[in-house]
């Protein structure tokens, strides 16, 4: 097997394709650049840089590697960004998906994981979000994704493809600091950037029907991520996965935005009090996801906990501080 690994360089990405990689599994990286930084990947790892939007580039990747099976990552991913450019949001991450697919289709290849996101669901009210929970996306991010996965089982069906939809929930830390995320728009960095600035971090709405007023997520760990990709890679390999299978991605556990900060301020040493400021629209109150059928179907459980998580992304912030 060779695994062509899209967005290979990004935040996400480059966890995926070192954990398959020190897995023995061969893979290729395909990354345009435009958030992935090529330093994330070791040198034995071969990183194409262009778009899967370029259909002949694609072709060529597929063929000169002799790839066997896709993990496709490379998206926009910002919700903010995408409410004030839809258009882009579509055509890279809908369009570009396509156009990926459609060479797939042409290689014959027949295995493909998509890397899909809990922003499918929108704002469900529930205790625990399962697969079967019904998908109300609430921005054009969401709907993107949402989109993709209907491609990716289409295509699937129509082509012969295996496919795997992992819809995973709030990422963080890092399993190097060479690997940490470098964005502050992810709610551990974001806090990070503004103790490093000598401010208070900012809790938006502390009045949600929750125990302490602020919003509740479900965070995972960009290592058990990564894992949980290599785990869906090895199951179509070995064809214990076959037809498609959609499957969430958390830890089943409930973390408010007020609890996270104070595992923050231990980690870090800065305990200031968050300030509390107007709530953000669109923000649910709790999105936590039932983790049993990724044990069920993957054998994967996650590992580490919010502490973990922290103090790695911790370690990455100072190390990029101090370069």
């Amino acid at each position: 097997m060779t695994w062509l690994i899209t967005g290979g360089a990004g935040y996400i990405g480059a966890h995926v394709a070192r954990a398959m990689a020190d897995a023995g599994e061969r893979v290729v990286a395909l990354d345009d650049l435009s958030a992935g930084a090529p330093e994330r990947l070791p040198a034995d790892i071969p990183l194409v840089e262009g778009s899967t939007l370029d259909g002949a580039l694609v072709a060529r990747v597929l063929a000169e590697h002799t790839v066997t099976g896709v993990v496709h990552l490379a998206a926009r991913k910002q919700v903010a960004e995408s409410v004030a450019q839809p258009l882009r949001y579509y055509r890279e991450n809908v369009a570009g998906l396509g156009t990926l697919l459609e060479a797939v289709a042409d290689a014959g290849i027949e295995r493909f994981v998509f890397s899909s996101s809990a922003a499918v669901y929108g704002n469900p009210d529930v205790a625990l979000i399962t697969e079967d929970t019904p998908c109300a996306p609430v921005n054009p991010y969401g709907e993107t994704k949402l989109a993709g996965e209907w491609l990716v089982r289409a295509a699937g069906r129509a082509h012969g493809i295996a496919t795997v939809c992992l819809r995973y929930f709030n990422v963080a830390g890092a399993s190097a600091p060479a690997l940490a995320d470098t964005g502050v728009s992810n709610i551990v960095p974001m806090v990070f950037d503004r103790l490093t600035r000598g401010e208070a971090p900012r809790i938006f709405g502390a009045d949600y029907p929750t125990p302490d007023g602020t919003c509740v997520r479900d965070y995972i760990h960009v290592a058990d991520l990564a894992e949980a990709h290599l785990a869906a890679a090895r199951g179509l390999a070995e064809k214990s996965l076959t037809g498609d299978l959609t499957v969430n991605i958390g830890r089943g556990e409930g973390v408010s935005v007020r609890e996270l900060i104070t595992v923050i301020g231990e980690v870090t040493g800065d305990r200031r009090a968050p300030v509390v400021e107007d709530r953000r629209p669109g923000d649910a109150p709790r999105a936590v996801a039932s983790a049993r059928l990724a044990a069920e179907t993957l054998d994967w459980r996650a590992r580490r906990g919010v502490p973990e998580m922290v103090e790695s992304a911790w370690r990455g912030w100072r190390t990029r501080l101090a370069q």
